[in-house]
């Protein structure tokens, strides 16, 4: 499959707010990966949104217009039409500061911690189950 960006993007995790209809209605979502032309956004369940919607990033004070590109399940693909920033969007190449750094691994190590608890759980139940028949 072709590549459709003319930016690669980096993977985050940041939190995100979607607005639109005069910014009344207001959704959640994760920002996935972001490059100074677009973004993945994740939402908890499927959303119905406008093909233009303003995408708030709270922890990076930015705000971009963007223009829904994509949808499938509960993730959607937009590109940004034009940037209301208080700094620039990350870009290819510029270094992540060392700090998020730390926090995307120690995420990274709660999120597989949490996955093998899981497993685990659904084993003991798949093992009460078996001996209950």
């Amino acid at each position: 499959m072709q590549k459709r960006r003319s930016a690669s993007r980096q993977k985050a995790f940041l939190q995100g707010r979607i607005f639109y209809n005069n910014k009344r209605p207001s959704i959640d979502c994760l920002i996935r990966d972001i490059s100074e032309h677009g973004a993945k956004l994740i939402f908890s369940s499927s959303v119905a949104t406008p093909d233009v919607v303003e995408l708030h990033v709270p922890n990076r004070d930015e705000v971009y217009r963007a223009r829904v590109e994509w949808r499938v399940g509960e993730e959607v693909g937009v590109s940004f039409e034009g940037a209301e920033t208080a700094g620039p969007p990350l870009a290819p190449g510029l270094p992540v500061p060392t700090d998020w750094m730390a926090r995307i691994q120690k995420l990274e190590q709660d999120v597989a911690a949490l996955q093998r608890k899981f497993n685990e759980l659904q084993s003991a139940m798949r093992q009460t189950q078996g001996s209950e028949i």
